[in-house]
């Protein structure tokens, strides 16, 4: 995997990924786009995401929606690396088994999702969830 970043100006920065897409950083005060550590931060969220939607389907779960709210919190010095990371999936469907959701994100959380098991090394994850019934 290869990926390039251009400074723009002021503290705006474009990424160009190897498939060809483009996103937009800042990290000033006035920011126009996301920081890289929000960045990282919805990866994390948007990585697990994708395993439990996959999951849920096989499992044959109705759901007509999967939204997970991140919360963060971050060393108070330099380098101000992520210390907690907090994952609440919120589902909302027709008699969602809390069991095959209780898998599905601990399944995304032992072994599927690449940016919260690089990020576990250093980072106390955690997760929780609700289900909403239609």
């Amino acid at each position: 995997m290869q990926a390039n970043v251009k400074w723009v100006d002021g503290d705006t920065f474009v990424g160009l990924s190897n498939s060809g897409h483009n996103v937009v950083f800042d990290t000033g005060s006035d920011s126009a786009a996301p920081s890289p550590m929000e960045m990282v931060l919805m990866s994390a969220g948007c990585c697990s995401s994708v395993d439990v939607v996959s999951i849920l389907q096989k499992s044959k779960q109705v759901f007509s929606n999967l939204e997970v709210k991140l919360s963060a919190e971050r060393a108070e010095t330099t380098p101000r690396v992520f210390t907690k990371i907090n994952l609440h999936f919120v589902v909302t469907g027709k008699d969602v088994s809390e069991k095959h959701l209780a898998r599905a994100i601990s399944l995304s959380a032992e072994k599927y999702c690449s940016v919260a098991l690089m990020l576990d090394k250093t980072v106390d994850i955690t997760h929780s969830y609700e289900i909403i019934s239609e």
